[in-house]
């Protein structure tokens, strides 16, 4: 239990990242891969879809996404946009977060005393699966944070990468080995967000 409280304790948006990272590529690949497995989800339906791009791919990511807000950010305030997405392509890879709604749906279908919850019950399950991946990366000695460019680059990301239709984007990781401090963490007084009763 130490070790996951520690993770969650530590785990920050980290908005510094470098290339580097001091875990491999297969490593990270079974990282992402036993978190899918692993979080659970309503029913089962075990609809969250993952996608780790490193190397080329990391960076093709980020140039789709400069691409597209170069179309519509203003001119005068682009130069900070440029900036931010510099950032993110700076580090090792990019982890993309999916449900796939043809599984929610069908759950749905098969379950209408319910339907109206799978779409919420989804999103719960897509949260618990970011929360485990990026607590997984801090404990693996990478910085990370979570953005949402989503749905500016759907159509975009999944030509690149040949992804499903029935996948939708909710979210992107990107990560790498810490570059800089990242910012303080403040809380709001527990008194405030936590009821015990014995």
């Amino acid at each position: 239990m130490d070790g996951f409280l520690k993770a969650l304790q530590e785990r920050r948006s980290c908005y510094a990242l470098s290339k580097e990272s001091p875990v491999s590529g297969e490593a990270l690949e079974t990282l992402i891969r036993q978190a899918v497995k692993h979080t659970p989800s309503a029913f089962n339906m075990q609809s969250g879809r993952a996608v780790l791009l490193l190397g080329a791919h990391h960076d093709k990511l980020w140039q789709i996404t400069l691409e597209t807000l170069a179309a519509i950010v203003p001119r005068d305030r682009f130069a900070a946009t440029e900036q931010k997405i510099a950032g993110f392509a700076a580090g090792h890879g990019t982890v993309l977060f999916f449900d796939d709604a043809a599984v929610t749906g069908a759950y749905a279908q098969q379950n209408p005393a319910y339907r109206d919850n799978f779409p919420v019950w989804a999103q719960q399950a897509a949260g618990m699966l970011q929360l485990a991946v990026w607590a997984l990366l801090e404990e693996a000695g990478l910085g990370a944070s979570l953005q949402h460019y989503n749905p500016l680059i759907d159509e975009a990301v999944k030509q690149a990468w040949q992804i499903p239709d029935s996948w939708q984007l909710l979210a992107q990781m990107p990560f790498g080995a810490p570059a800089g401090a990242p910012g303080e963490k403040t809380f709001e007084p527990l008194e405030k967000r936590v009821k015990v009763y014995r």
